[in-house]
């Protein structure tokens, strides 16, 4: 289990999920992307969002059960 709030720094208006597994090191590549959120819950802001292309933003929240808790910074 990791840091129970990381922050994640973005220098871009938005980055996708996708984009986000791959910053976060939960994922080694932007390939498995699909396959994470198929098999794990992904929470942004406290709802569930499995979408890949989903945008994240500055003060965005997402939970990861078993990965962890990270903020959105810019």
């Amino acid at each position: 289990m990791r840091n129970v709030n990381e922050e994640i720094k973005i220098d871009t208006e938005y980055i996708t999920l996708g984009q986000f597994l791959k910053l976060a090191d939960v994922i080694q590549s932007g390939g498995m992307a699909k396959w994470f959120l198929s098999e794990h819950d992904v929470f942004i802001n406290g709802e569930q969002d499995q979408r890949r292309g989903r945008k994240l933003r500055s003060g965005d929240q997402v939970s990861i059960p078993g990965f962890g808790e990270f903020s959105i910074t810019q």
